[in-house]
C-alpha cells in the first residue's frame, strides 16, 4: 500500500496534471476514473462527490454501494481505494494537504466534524436542492484554484470549503431525520443492544459496555452512531450508556441483600468509587442514601 506525502506524488501517479498548488488541488472525473487501482493513503483531507455506475470503491476496506449523488469525506491516513470506475455524471475531488490547513481556523476546527470519521458506507446522500449548493460551492473553489492564484486565493478557498463542511453537517442531520423514519429509531435499537449485553452476562465478564462495541453490533461507526443518537435524543451514545446502567443500578439497589460493591461490579464497574460517582452525578445522591430512602 502506497502512502503520499505530497498532493504532487498523488497526481503524478495517476496520470494528472500538476497541481496548481503543492497543498490543494481540485480533481474533476469525467466517464472514468481511478486513483491507482490499489490501496493508498495520504497526509491530507478528501472530500469528493460522486455518482458512480460502476466500480469499485474501498475506504476503510469497507465497499461502498455508492447510487446515488453523495459526499463522502476522508481524513489524512484512512486507506483509500478506487479503481475502474464508471460516473454517471461527472464527479470531483477537494484534495486538502493537512499543511494547507495551518494558520487558518480550520486547522482546530475541521477536527470537529465528525463526519471524516464516518465509514463510507454512511456517506451523505444529497438531494437535488443539497446538491446544487454544493456544486455552487465547488464552482467557485474551482474558479479561484485556476484563476492567477494571488495572496487572497488560499483564505477564499479555505472560506468556501468551510461552508461545504457547515452544509455537509447541516445536511447529514436530515439525513439522521430521514434514517429514522425509514429505518425506525436508532434509540430503540440502542437500547436493545444495552438489553442484550446485559442477559448475555457481559457486563461481569468484559467490563462496561463500549460505544465501539455497541456500534459494531448495530453496523454504524462509533461517531455516526453518536452524533444520530444525539440529533434523536439530545444524548450521545456515552450518555445514554450511563443512563441506562444508572436504570439498572436503581433496580438492584432496591434490593435489600445487594450490596454497593457488589452492584457495582455485577454491573461492570472496576471499582464501587466510580460506580458512586457516576450514580451521584445522574442522580444527585449516593447509592447508599438511594438504598436507604428507597427501603424506608
Amino acid at each position: 500500500m502506497k502512502h503520499y506525502k505530497t498532493l504532487t506524488d498523488l497526481h503524478s501517479d495517476n496520470g494528472w496534471s500538476a497541481p496548481e498548488s503543492p497543498l490543494f488541488s481540485v480533481i474533476g472525473c469525467l466517464s472514468e476514473c481511478t486513483l491507482g487501482n490499489r490501496e493508498f493513503t495520504t497526509d491530507g483531507y478528501i472530500i469528493a462527490f460522486k455518482k458512480i455506475k460502476s466500480g469499485v470503491f474501498m475506504y476503510g476496506r469497507t465497499p461502498y454501494d455508492h447510487n446515488n449523488g453523495s459526499l463522502f469525506f476522508a481524513k489524512p491516513r484512512q486507506i483509500i481505494e478506487m479503481k475502474d470506475l464508471h460516473f454517471e455524471e461527472n464527479g470531483y475531488m477537494l484534495l486538502i494537504h493537512e499543511d494547507y490547513l495551518k494558520g487558518h481556523e480550520l486547522f482546530s476546527t475541521i477536527e470537529q466534524y465528525s463526519f471524516f470519521d464516518y465509514e463510507v458506507t454512511e456517506a451523505l446522500h444529497l438531494s437535488p436542492k443539497e446538491e446544487q449548493i454544493i456544486l455552487e460551492l465547488k464552482d467557485k473553489i474551482q474558479k479561484e484554484y485556476f484563476n492567477n492564484p494571488d495572496e487572497y486565493s488560499r483564505e477564499i478557498i479555505l472560506s468556501h470549503i468551510s461552508s461545504i463542511l457547515k452544509y455537509a453537517q447541516r445536511f447529514y442531520k436530515r439525513q439522521f431525520v430521514d434514517h429514522s423514519q425509514i429505518k425506525g429509531k436508532m434509540i430503540s435499537k440502542f437500547n436493545a443492544a444495552l438489553k442484550n449485553y446485559i442477559n448475555e452476562g457481559q457486563l461481569e465478564h468484559n467490563g462496561l459496555p463500549t460505544v465501539a462495541q455497541l456500534a459494531e453490533q448495530l453496523f454504524v461507526s462509533p461517531r455516526y452512531l453518536s452524533d444520530l443518537l444525539k440529533q434523536e435524543t439530545g444524548k450521545t451514545a456515552m450518555e445514554l450508556i450511563h443512563i441506562f446502567l444508572i436504570s439498572e443500578a436503581k433496580n438492584l439497589l432496591r434490593l435489600k441483600e445487594k450490596r454497593i460493591t457488589e452492584i457495582a461490579f455485577q454491573l461492570g464497574f472496576e471499582n464501587a468509587s466510580y460506580f458512586t460517582r457516576l450514580f451521584k452525578k445522574q442522580t444527585g445522591m449516593k447509592p447508599m442514601e438511594f438504598k436507604n430512602m428507597s427501603l424506608n
